[in-house]
């Protein structure tokens, strides 16, 4: 008689952002039969088309499957290992509920997940199970494909970071700080909150798109510890805007998608300006510390705005930077970066 074999694989543990997720899976005789069950194996060997038709297919053919998720507060909160123990077990809970028998169970790796439960001594450790043992590739693959479905979600609710594109790694954190779905126990995510702040960005479903002339609040701690100097002279390059004939449209304008210091109109054009505060004039023209990452971001800002706000489309955008500088804040100009 054939023995059931309950497979487990865990996805996610390298990222700096997202959750982890344990694949649970007892696939049963009957799915043996099926033409797929030759073509399981490890989940990053196969093509992402073709994952997301198998684990379709395992999700309706397995006897069993179960996912166990474990979000990023969770990770910082519990530690990696602890929570790799915690998403199996979740996963393994749901499968125990679902009452289908199974007499052994084989985890990939090294590290036997449901160390100090009822199920221990039923567990087998094999590394590279996920290519060798089809429960665990049925288990693994479905891991995947639901994780990254939640990372293409993830990416339309914090459109900086690309979550879709890299699932979780440290694209943008030194433009944008992070994000709640950020693992801030992990050393890279930790040093870029050492050098820059708690900063977190909401997600599209809490943050509106910016109302013209709203300016919203300073959200970040070290954007509050900074507020003072950084509003004088936000106040100051208004005025002298203003003194220049300007039409102030917009200031401080953020959404999670972009954020901009002030949209001011004259004429035919507008324009999206980044004021750049400086004790002293020794740091150099203000368009200096306007990088190449920094324009990129301001480009980004301005079309994301004028796509918005389409009774602006008409009109010329420029991007600029107004240096104030000094203890009496002095303005030293407008300047276009481009």
């Amino acid at each position: 008689m054939t023995q059931q074999i309950l497979g487990i694989d865990e996805v996610g543990r390298g990222p700096w952002a997202g959750p982890l997720v344990v694949g649970a899976v007892i696939l049963g005789t009957k799915f043996q039969e099926l033409d797929i069950y030759t073509e399981l194996r490890d989940s990053k060997k196969i093509a992402k088309a073709k994952r997301i038709q198998l684990a379709e297919s395992i999700n309706k053919n397995a006897l069993a499957h179960a996912l166990g998720w474990v979000k990023a507060d969770e990770i910082d909160q519990f530690g990696l290992g602890p929570a790799l123990k915690l998403a199996a077990r979740r996963a393994v809970k749901q499968i125990l509920a679902q009452k289908i028998k199974f007499d052994n169970i084989v985890i990939d790796g090294t590290i036997n997940l449901l160390a100090d439960t009822p199920l221990e001594e039923r567990v087998t450790l094999l590394p590279k199970a996920d290519n060798l043992v089809k429960e665990v590739s049925a288990a693994s693959i479905i891991a995947k494909v639901a994780r990254d479905q939640y990372m293409v979600k993830l990416g339309e609710k914090y459109p900086l970071y690309g979550f879709e594109k890299h699932v979780g790694y440290g694209t943008a954190l030194e433009s944008y700080g992070i994000c709640p779905e950020h693992r801030q126990s992990f050393r890279p995510i930790a040093k870029i909150i050492e050098a820059h702040g708690d900063q977190q960005l909401e997600s599209n479903s809490t943050q509106k798109e910016c109302e013209i002339g709203r300016a919203e609040p300073i959200r970040t701690k070290k954007g509050r510890q900074n507020y003072e100097s950084g509003h004088r002279a936000e106040d100051v390059a208004v005025d002298y805007l203003r003194e220049q004939n300007h039409q102030i449209i917009a200031r401080n304008c953020k959404t999670t998608r972009y954020e901009i210091d002030i949209i001011s109109q004259l004429n035919g054009e507008i324009y999206f300006s980044e004021v750049k505060y400086r004790k002293n004039t020794k740091n150099g023209d203000p368009l200096e510390q306007i990088t190449p990452a920094k324009l990129k971001q301001m480009r980004y800002a301005a079309e994301k705005f004028l796509q918005a706000h389409p009774e602006f489309r008409d009109l010329q955008p420029i991007l600029a930077a107004i240096g104030v500088s000094g203890k009496n804040f002095s303005v030293d100009g407008l300047k276009p970066c481009c």
